[in-house]
């Protein structure tokens, strides 16, 4: 079946701004929300978009607290999108009691990556698209106003078109399909659950942050051992960021972790799939959306195309 696709937003739309997974503050969130309400659209703010829980980690709210936003802003007939505030840890601990009910009956657009991988993959899984794009909060790396203006041109039915240089690491090749993907921790995290991606024939996206080189390369073998690079039509790595012993902030250019890349290039030299690197998706500055469930074309040549 093909996936379904929310309808565009007009002027007046009601965008919900839940917190799915971490705390946030409030000063966290004014920029992003008026960005929201400049753009012609009305912010509608869950309940417990500011609530803090500390249970080894500071949550947005108690798990019944943000499974009852969540629920909210997904089946509630007049919210037209649903944006998260920030990702963080914690949706996973959602998935479990997600109702799309209203949901059905009037798909909307959600918005989010990092942690959000998750509500996104179980989206896939019921047939509806999302946006894997930057969050209400910015993160410390700051993000482009392109970043977000790509975001707003989705909502209004607008596809993304992107072109980029080669990378020394690409694998040369033209394929297509369902793009599935995102944070490559969630990715993992889902492997042999039910909510885990279904691979067969996608492109696979990947990005991820802070990560031990060995966690990555463990990671990465779990994606082999369970028979993923084996299904996928193609490969799309994204920003690769403060990973290994990196105890700082790179920069943007730096952002795409030249040790990282060889580590997935070597683990990727025995399949034929193409493959780009140094996607602008990810926690980095230019975090361009994309859309998870979309039908993506990928051209890796001396230039690089991905159109959806």
């Amino acid at each position: 079946m093909k996936n379904i696709f929310p309808k565009s937003l007009k002027k007046g739309d009601k965008v919900a701004v839940i917190s799915p997974a971490g705390a946030v503050d409030a000063a966290q969130l004014e920029k992003g929300i008026e960005m929201i309400k400049n753009r012609g659209y009305e912010p509608v703010l869950g309940e417990h978009l500011y609530t803090k829980f500390s249970n080894g980690y500071n949550y947005a709210g108690t798990e019944k607290e943000r499974i009852k936003d969540i629920n909210w802003a997904l089946n509630d007939k007049e919210i037209s999108a649903v944006w998260a505030s920030r990702g963080g840890y914690g949706c996973q601990h959602l998935i479990q009691h997600l109702k799309l009910n209203k949901f059905k009956e009037s798909p909307k657009w959600y918005i989010g990556y990092s942690d959000n991988t998750v509500i996104q993959s179980y989206l896939l899984k019921k047939g509806f698209v999302s946006i894997h794009g930057q969050t209400i909060k910015t993160s410390s790396f700051g993000v482009t106003e392109e970043s977000y203006d790509l975001i707003f041109d989705i909502l209004k039915g607008k596809a993304p078109k992107y072109a980029l240089n080669a990378h020394q690491f690409n694998k040369k090749g033209n394929c297509e399909g369902e793009l599935v993907g995102g944070n490559l921790a969630l990715i993992y995290a889902l492997l042999g659950t039910r909510y885990s991606f279904d691979f067969k024939n996608k492109i696979l996206f990947i990005e991820d942050i802070g990560e031990n080189f060995y966690a990555l390369d463990r990671m990465i073998m779990s994606l082999e051992l369970s028979g993923v690079f084996n299904k996928i039509n193609g490969l799309i790595v994204g920003g690769m960021t403060n990973m290994g012993d990196e105890k700082e902030n790179k920069s943007y250019e730096e952002s795409f972790d030249e040790f990282a890349y060889q580590l997935i290039s070597d683990k990727l030299s025995k399949y034929k799939f193409p493959v780009i690197f140094g996607f602008p998706n990810g926690h980095i500055k230019d975090n361009r959306p994309l859309i998870i469930g979309g039908k993506v074309k990928m051209k890796v040549e001396d230039k690089v195309k991905v159109d959806f």
